[in-house]
């Protein structure tokens, strides 16, 4: 990826975070550059293109995080609450508002519902591989890993919502709680057991 193109997929993420998706427009990148609205056009052609790769962008970050959590050399419990617990709304991932703007976006825009969908896919394939791991290795009991990966994933992102849109809502100890509980339920482990798995 160019240093041009680059900056412009920084400058797209951080209007879309303040303007929201339908709003921003081609000139509000090009602006806060200082360039013209047709070199933004050249590297992307239209708005949709460049709020589809913004979002790509934006996501790769999060990828490599979780990538780098799921790649240690510990055991599997370990590496599936490292990746839960800093997914979740009470973690250290970033870009919650920005990735329940682009979920409704991606209704109507096909390009971002693509990234997205995408996404989705490679994040889920990733704790499904952690978890089938962990049941090889007779960690924990998980007859359905990629069920599993789709129930924690579905709940991490409702929790998202419920912190982020509804704030106030559900504490942040609250969600930590219902979120090692599900976990624990999914693995057929107690709660203690994700505590002594702490990494």
């Amino acid at each position: 990826m160019t240093e041009r193109r680059e900056e412009l997929l920084r400058a797209a993420v951080s209007q879309i975070e303040e303007r929201g998706v339908a709003a921003v427009r081609i000139a509000d990148v090009a602006s806060a550059l200082g360039v013209s609205n047709a070199l933004v056009l050249y590297h992307f052609s239209t708005k949709e293109k460049l709020v589809a790769e913004a979002f790509a962008y934006a996501a790769e970050d999060d990828l490599a995080q979780l990538r780098k959590l799921l790649g240690r050399r510990t055991t599997a419990l370990r590496r599936l609450r490292a990746a839960v617990r800093w997914y979740a709304p009470t973690g250290q991932a970033k870009g919650w508002r920005l990735w329940i703007e682009g979920w409704a976006a991606a209704l109507r825009e096909p390009a971002l519902r693509e990234v997205a969908r995408n996404l989705d896919r490679e994040w889920k394939a990733a704790i499904t591989e952690v978890l089938a791991e962990g049941v090889a290795a007779g960690e924990f009991r998980c007859p359905d890993p990629a069920a599993t990966a789709l129930r924690l994933t579905a709940l991490l992102d409702g929790l998202a919502v419920q912190m982020t849109v509804y704030e106030g809502t559900v504490s942040r100890a609250r969600t930590r709680e219902w979120v090692d509980e599900a976990l624990a339920g999914e693995l057929g482990v107690e709660r203690a057991e994700l505590t002594t798995a702490r990494s």
